[in-house]
């Protein structure tokens, strides 16, 4: 008998142990937050008295203030924003959170692959801090924005959601190429690959170690040395290859691209979106929207490069080659948005100063767009180029909870995205200078 309750009771006790060792599912944690005003970019409108009700990092519904906050529960989270306007949070597609304007250059032959990431931890607060949530990184020495969008992801710093590339791609000597060292260094950039079947293997080998999507250089550019914005790097035949590759594996192509033929080229070889895009010419807006292809033109930053870029010792040739191409691009960024082409949001931060992003917007306005469709291009057309419509982009059910608020209207005024209050990334507040004392919890 003594051994058989012996047995019960260390039964018992195992039973005990192995009960405490399971973990508990914790309760969602549930914030309902008041909006006086809703930017619903995919519809088009402002919308007066609204909520969205928040579950985790996900929206769960969003609706009238009377029937969301209907569904609350009792003791939910208020975060108060009836007196501001609300928006999705904000997306660039060409950033380089791992650069800095101090650093390009030959300033940029000191700084390390491991600086480069700590910089870019310091910029992606910064950059998401200015309401922007989600970036796409193109082009980043050492695998340091895989880094970087790989600790955002971990917890261990603060910043955007990351899509990254890696190395960009491009010709021996090219734009991607690091065209600053003496030959007796006989330096080659990770990214530089010659041949269809070269690159190829680059597509394999960036994929290998964690890139998101893949980045070309298709023409020279401004600040490689030796080169012209104009000039055709890769062949149609290279392009190709790489596309096709990146395709098989899952992956999309930006390709860099000023030059007229270098961006026809990119597009005949199916690219997902042309970047910077400066002498594009009416051929080249027909062919992109035949095709499809996003066009991302940063026309903010040759303000930035004419009225600082000698103060920051840039190369006279890189300053030369933006006064020859700066208002072009600007020029044929209203052409292309008088045509109807499909135009998303990218800044080239790093050029400028990291957490200025949303200064573009008012460019954009300048050059054709209504302040509603430069919001479009930063919200749902941006997340339309990403593939992640159901995730970002639009406050809707299902999607995550990043939205930016601010003290006026956008759609009446573009530069109020200059001063963004208060900003949640997938249901965390980061920034919050502008909502009410939250409400205490509903008995």
């Amino acid at each position: 008998m003594k051994k058989f309750c012996r047995t019960i009771v260390c039964l018992l006790f195992i039973s005990a142990v192995a009960s405490a060792q399971q973990p508990t599912k914790p309760e969602p944690r549930t914030v309902l937050i008041k909006v006086g005003h809703l930017v619903e970019p995919r519809k088009g409108v402002v919308l007066e008295n609204e909520a969205i009700l928040v579950e985790n990092d996900v929206i769960k519904a969003v609706g009238r203030a009377d029937q969301i906050q209907s569904q609350a529960p009792k003791n939910v989270q208020v975060i108060d924003l009836s007196r501001a306007w609300v928006l999705p949070g904000l997306i660039d597609l060409h950033d380089h959170l791992t650069s800095d304007p101090v650093h390009l250059g030959y300033q940029s032959l000191g700084v390390s692959v491991p600086r480069m990431a700590l910089v870019g931890a310091r910029n992606a607060q910064r950059t998401l801090l200015a309401g922007f949530t989600t970036v796409r990184n193109v082009g980043a020495a050492g695998y340091a924005d895989v880094a970087l969008r790989d600790a955002i992801i971990a917890g261990d710093v603060s910043g955007p959601r990351m899509v990254v590339s890696g190395p960009g791609l491009g010709i021996t000597g090219g734009h991607c190429d690091e065209t600053l060292l003496a030959p007796e260094f006989r330096h080659s950039s990770e990214g530089v690959a010659d041949g269809p079947w070269a690159v190829r293997a680059k597509v394999r080998q960036v994929v290998k170690y964690g890139a998101d999507l893949i980045k070309i250089c298709a023409t020279g550019g401004v600040f490689s040395k030796g080169d012209l914005p104009g000039t055709t790097q890769y062949t149609l035949e290279e392009m190709q290859a790489i596309v096709e590759e990146a395709h098989k594996l899952g992956r999309k192509v930006a390709a860099h691209a000023h030059g007229t033929e270098g961006i026809k080229l990119a597009i005949r070889a199916g690219v997902d979106s042309v970047e910077h895009v400066s002498l594009i010419d009416d051929d080249g807006i027909a062919l992109a929207k035949e095709r499809g292809t996003w066009l991302v033109m940063d026309i903010y930053n040759d303000t930035f490069i004419l009225e600082q870029g000698e103060k920051l010792g840039w190369l006279p040739e890189s300053l030369a080659k933006e006064k020859m191409i700066g208002q072009l691009q600007r020029d044929n960024f209203a052409r292309a948005a008088g045509a109807g082409a499909k135009l998303a949001f990218g800044t080239d931060g790093g050029v400028y100063p990291h957490g200025d992003n949303a200064k573009q917007f008012a460019y954009m306005v300048k050059y054709g767009l209504s302040p509603m469709e430069a919001i479009r291009a930063a919200t749902i057309h941006a997340a339309a180029l990403l593939d992640w419509t159901d995730r970002v982009g639009s406050l809707e059910p299902g999607n995550y909870a990043d939205l930016i608020a601010v003290e006026s209207d956008p759609t009446q005024d573009v530069t109020v995205l200059e001063r963004v209050r208060f900003v949640m990334k997938g249901g965390v507040v980061y920034k919050d200078e502008i909502s009410s004392r939250p409400a205490p919890p509903r008995r």
